[in-house]
């Protein structure tokens, strides 16, 4: 008595953990844990998601890991064909335009990641890009996406958009500041969100260049 049986294939998997940038005045912080997981099951526990692309600017990519390597990979193949026949290394704003520009051209195959750009602007002053898959995307002062997205993003709403206070101005934060936010943010998702822990990856992006801090996070 056995009845019909579907069966289904699909080539993506998400792989989980939480990115998330900060835009300051003359500064921008993109930071994401390293925990890759499917399901119940840690893949690694040193997974980087976030990337230090060749023009100082730094992707974070989250869903499926394979795809956003895949990414990060032509990414950087675009950016030495751009030096070689410009001579100068390509600005953030071009390049958030060039990465939704690759992301629509695979949109009936698209790259399964969320993707966060950060860096800084032709004057200096720190700019995020957020993108869906497909290559919309939308300059920002703060982003978060990713397994615990939705626990960040109101802490972020509220701390550096000075969202839901009352009789507070919007100022943008010193470094310092932002810095702590990120993470208080990153241990208070460890809590709740079984796909995000293990360590946290900060990448601070100034004029001098980039410098990255590593921060433990829950194992468990």
């Amino acid at each position: 008595m056995g009845g019909n049986i579907e069966h289904r294939f699909s080539p993506y998997t998400d792989n989980g953990g939480t990115t998330l940038a900060i835009a300051g005045e003359d500064f921008c912080v993109v930071a994401g844990d390293t925990r890759q997981s499917e399901g119940y099951l840690i893949n690694a526990r040193y997974s980087p998601k976030v990337y230090h692309l060749k023009n100082n600017a730094v992707l974070a990519t989250g869903g499926m890991h394979a795809d956003g390597v895949a990414l990060v990979k032509r990414i950087g193949q675009n950016l030495d064909w751009y030096v070689h026949k410009h001579e100068k290394q390509m600005s953030a704003p071009a390049l958030a335009q060039m990465l939704s520009t690759i992301l629509y051209s695979k949109r009936f195959f698209p790259y399964y990641v969320w993707n966060t750009l950060g860096g800084l602007d032709e004057n200096g002053k720190g700019c995020v890009f957020s993108y869906d898959p497909v290559g919309n995307f939308e300059k920002q002062h703060w982003s978060c996406s990713g397994s615990a997205g939705h626990l960040i993003q109101p802490f972020l709403d509220n701390q550096i958009g000075h969202k839901h206070q009352s009789n507070v101005e919007h100022h943008l934060l010193p470094l310092d500041q932002v810095l702590k936010i990120v993470k208080d943010a990153f241990n208070g998702a460890t809590e709740r969100d079984i796909y995000t822990g293990d360590f946290v990856e900060i990448f601070i992006i100034t004029k001098d260049g980039v410098t990255v801090q590593k921060h433990d996070l829950k194992k468990d």
